[in-house]
């Protein structure tokens, strides 16, 4: 390559570098490209050289043993253009890279990265842990060390900076870090019980070392340390729950993989849809089920689980109410039409033109009264769907001459579909409507201020979490809709009241401040240098619209907003809540829908107070005396049915018969009608002590439709024949469709099929003869 040679002779040589120092590796290494197209030019890898004495001749750059790369200069001269062109660019430009770590590796002499006083202390910690000395362990379980000083320390920065582990984007990079440094340190024998009894987990041990080496670094690490370490005991802990079985079941599989492999002659594999089933149940990343396959020879058919991925998407997909245009006969209806022209940012109102009609999936030409249709329109003043906010409602409206309307159809729902079609579903109150036909598209003004109050309440939320829990919280989903607000986040901790009395407090005053919102369509680029939140995993245009409320949040966002804090006159949480592993919802209301949540909850107190005949003041007092009471009548009835169990017990004692020869073992097996499983229970403890050591009592009962309660009770001189009362009582309630267990002298069991007792005290008599008459004989 001329540019090459030209970089080579004119460049390289003149900077005085010894040319048995300069070594050419051609095109691909030392030509750089951004990609396909774009800007390029000639790039220098400069190599720190630990055995100089080896000489220049013949040397290989990739022996890592004698070369580290640790300098990279790219000269960027050249812009390549789609015909694979090389053109000069008017601003040429270095760029250049260093690697940290590589710099250390050189200057304190030690073997390799992770041996630096930036890892090699984190794996000293491991080694601690482990019990393992790191200089006279094996490569195998040196590897598995690196790996977990090398990924801890960079999962400790991540949490840091607010990436939390998740199942998307760049939450799931974390979470297989993480997974990976649990299973390197569990086959090394890691566990978390050598400090604080952290409940099996070691994670945070070793971590709290990542955060003593941060502090000259990034001192906001330690601030946050709590919060991490918290974070790392339940990644882990929820991941040790699978493990185990996970574990099991790769062995299993790689076993089957290996023997199969034998006996065809083929190479072993592991199937896409094992790998996915691993991934999907056992929360195995792809990734480290590949590396725990190959330490075995068995390679991964990531195709297959690519393929896999993609049809769990697909019904993922299929699952939701998407709107589908292509219609039964396979016409596609987006061939012929536009996207549809949204005007509801400015106007609830306009004339607009119906391009389509379908019921039931068909395309029609008209729809009459009745029918329920889906409207496409050339433009349209209602919002669709999207962003968490719902659609709006409203009308559209045929005129006929001198304004008299000869159709009416009720729109409940709008929809977009393939990109910028507006699928506006509703029901023909009057008249028939055609295709073709103008329409006044009408957005009902109450219901939208409605869903615009609660959607910039949604931003206030989200900027009071930030400001007040902290700036790591992200936001995880959400809803907006006309008579409350849902706001899913991503926090590992429920709320305490005086947490939410806080932001309940924030927020009200920002709407108090009468703050006017600005609006703007940007760049995304200068939009996100600009600060506003993006959410993450969703896909922007070039141009974004930001919505802005001055001094506390800016955000891109679609949704309809008020133009004045001040409209939406009062916020209130209703409920906080977990909703899954690291993520809380809040539900809220505000505006309208708060003075309709204070009518019904007035609503619901004159209620209380007229059953309980109290004032509303006085419900608590009156509500914890009857609650008291209830606690003292169910005492009672609990007593008399223990007593009234007592009874029957003393009724059946000498029904009791005797097995064995060697030794008189007394036996009770009896049905006690409708007694309760506690009172089941005190009958066979009873019975026990009065029948006397050596005695069996099997009993049970049905207390309530469709329950079974069982018990077996062994005296000790029956235990010490080699007789479990847990082993015994569990064969018996499956036969009335359920399980139990217990302690050798003890067990109790529940079952679902009342019907089958009477058979299943019957097996359980025939097995206790059986097995006494063997053992006392």
């Amino acid at each position: 390559m001329v540019i090459l040679n030209d970089f080579y002779n004119k460049s390289l040589r003149q900077v005085g570098v010894p040319v048995e120092h300069i070594k050419r590796m051609g095109e691909d290494d030392n030509f750089w490209m951004s990609g396909a197209t774009g800007p390029c030019g000639p790039c220098s890898e400069i190599y720190y050289d630990f055995h100089p004495e080896r000489g220049n001749a013949d040397v290989d750059l990739g022996d890592d043993t004698r070369f580290i790369e640790f300098y990279n200069l790219v000269f960027m001269e050249y812009n390549k253009k789609d015909d694979g062109t090389l053109e000069p660019l008017k601003q040429k430009n270095i760029d250049t890279g260093l690697g940290l770590e590589r710099m250390a590796h050189i200057l304190q002499k030690v073997p390799n990265n992770y041996e630096t006083d930036l890892i090699y202390p984190i794996i000293e910690k491991a080694s601690e842990l482990a019990n393992v000395s790191y200089s006279l362990a094996d490569e195998q379980k040196k590897l598995k060390l690196k790996v977990i000083g090398d990924h801890l320390r960079a999962i400790v920065y991540l949490i840091s900076d607010g990436v939390l582990p998740s199942n998307i984007g760049r939450g799931y990079v974390v979470r297989r870090l993480i997974r990976r440094v649990v299973r390197a340190g569990r086959s090394l024998g890691i566990k978390g019980e050598l400090k604080n009894n952290l409940e099996g987990a070691f994670l945070p041990i070793i971590a709290e070392k990542v955060i003593e080496l941060s502090t000259h670094i990034d001192p906001d690490v330690k601030i946050k340390a709590p919060r991490i370490l918290e974070k790392l005991k339940k990644e882990e802990l929820h991941f040790v729950q699978t493990l185990e079985r996970g574990e099991a079941l790769l062995e299993k599989m790689l076993a089957d993989a290996l023997s199969n492999a034998q006996k065809s002659g083929a190479v072993p594999c592991l199937s896409g849809k094992e790998t996915f089933l691993l991934y999907d149940t056992f929360g195995f990343p792809v990734e480290l089920t590949t590396e725990i396959a190959e330490e075995q020879g068995v390679t991964v058919d990531t195709n297959g689980f690519d393929l896999e991925m993609e049809n769990q998407r697909r019904l993922s997909r299929a699952a939701h109410n998407v709107v589908k245009l292509a219609v039964e006969d396979g016409i596609n209806l987006t061939e012929n039409i536009n996207e549809t022209e949204f005007v509801g940012y400015d106007t609830l109102s306009t004339r607009a033109v119906v391009e389509s009609l379908m019921v039931n999936g068909s395309p029609v030409i008209q729809v009459s009264e009745g029918n329920d249709v889906e409207v496409l329109l050339n433009r349209t003043p209602f919002y669709a769907e999207s962003g968490g906010q719902i659609g709006d409602h409203g009308f559209l409206y045929v005129n006929g001459g001198e304004n008299q309307q000869t159709a009416v159809v009720e729109i409940k729902d709008v929809q977009k579909s393939l990109g910028d079609i507006f699928v506006h579903k509703g029901t023909i109150r009057e008249g028939v409507l055609e295709v073709g036909r103008e329409v006044e598209a009408a957005v009902d003004a109450k219901l939208r201020q409605r869903a615009k109050v609660h959607h910039t309440a949604t931003h206030l939320l989200q900027a009071a979490l930030k400001k007040l829990i902290g700036e790591e919280i992200s936001q995880a989903g959400s809803l907006v809709a006309f008579d409350r607000l849902r706001f899913d986040f991503n926090y590992s901790q429920a709320l305490t009241d005086t947490q939410l009395e806080e932001i309940e407090q924030l927020i009200n005053g920002w709407i108090e401040a009468a703050t006017f919102l600005e609006t703007k369509v940007m760049p995304l680029k200068d939009a996100k240098e600009a600060g506003a939140i993006a959410m993450f995993g969703e896909k922007y245009g070039e141009e974004v619209r930001v919505v802005e409320v001055p001094g506390v949040s800016m955000e891109l966002c679609g949704g309809t907003h008020v133009r004045n804090t001040s409209e939406i006159r009062v916020f209130k949480i209703i409920s906080e809540q977990g909703i899954a592993s690291g993520v809380r919802r809040i539900e809220a209301v505000a505006g309208e829908a708060f003075i309709e949540y204070i009518n019904a909850r007035e609503s619901q107190m004159n209620n209380l107070c007229s059953m309980l005949k109290v004032k509303a003041e006085e419900v608590t007092t009156r509500v914890e005396k009857l609650l008291e009471e209830l606690r003292m009548s169910r005492n009672e009835v609990a007593n008399l049915r223990t007593k009234a169990a007592v009874y029957k017990a003393l009724m059946i004692a000498n029904k009791a018969f005797e097995v064995g020869t060697s030794q008189k073992i007394r036996v009770l097996i009896e049905y006690m009608d409708d007694v309760d499983a506690d009172s089941l229970k005190v009958a066979a403890e009873h019975l026990i002590d009065t029948l006397q050591d050596p005695a069996a009592v099997i009993l049970g009962s049905c207390p309530d439709e469709g329950k079974v309660s069982l018990v077996a009770a062994f005296s000790p001189s029956v235990v010490d024949l080699g007789i479990q009362a847990g082993k015994f009582i569990g064969p018996i309630a499956k036969l009335c469709g359920g399980g139990g267990g217990g302690r050798p002298n003890f067990a109790q069991a529940g079952g679902r099929k009342p019907e089958n007792l009477p058979s299943a005290l019957e097996k359980a008599r025939e097995e206790i003869l059986s097995i006494l008459s063997e053992k006392a004989s």
